[in-house]
């Protein structure tokens, strides 16, 4: 459970902390500067691609804290806030898949169901245990 937490903590704090501090590099070149997928969703705006870098790490932290922590109530609040990015940020990509190229939609359906998964793993996981170093 740990491990999960950790794992989806680095998938929101590596492009978080990349959106926060070079916000303009994050738009032209995520997920790699050959892929640049958010160049399909102009315009470029610096204040929201900060936001969505700060906000990132602020969940970042909530998961770091529940992989530290792992109180059974904060492992929880933790996958499902992840959830509730995750889910509508999915229905989003899929319902604008139509603008890329087949390994950009593999690429990106991958990118987020895995974090979705792996929070549904983590609730699950979190069920049987007693939050006692899970």
């Amino acid at each position: 459970m740990r491990a999960a937490l950790v794992l989806l903590s680095l998938g929101q704090g590596v492009p978080g902390a990349w959106a926060l501090f070079a916000p303009r590099s994050f738009h032209d070149a995520f997920p790699l500067p050959a892929l640049a997928w958010l160049t399909e969703f102009p315009p470029y705006n610096e204040h929201l691609v900060r936001d969505l870098g700060a906000l990132s790490l602020g969940l970042t932290t909530v998961l770091l804290w529940a992989a530290v922590r792992p109180e059974r109530s904060l492992v929880r609040a933790a996958a499902f806030g992840s959830l509730a990015f995750t889910i509508p940020h999915l229905v989003f990509h899929v319902a604008h898949l139509g603008r890329f190229e087949t390994v950009d939609v593999v690429g990106q359906l991958i990118s987020q169901v895995a974090p979705i998964a792996m929070a549904g793993l983590v609730i699950v996981l979190s069920r049987r245990s007693n939050g006692a170093g899970a």
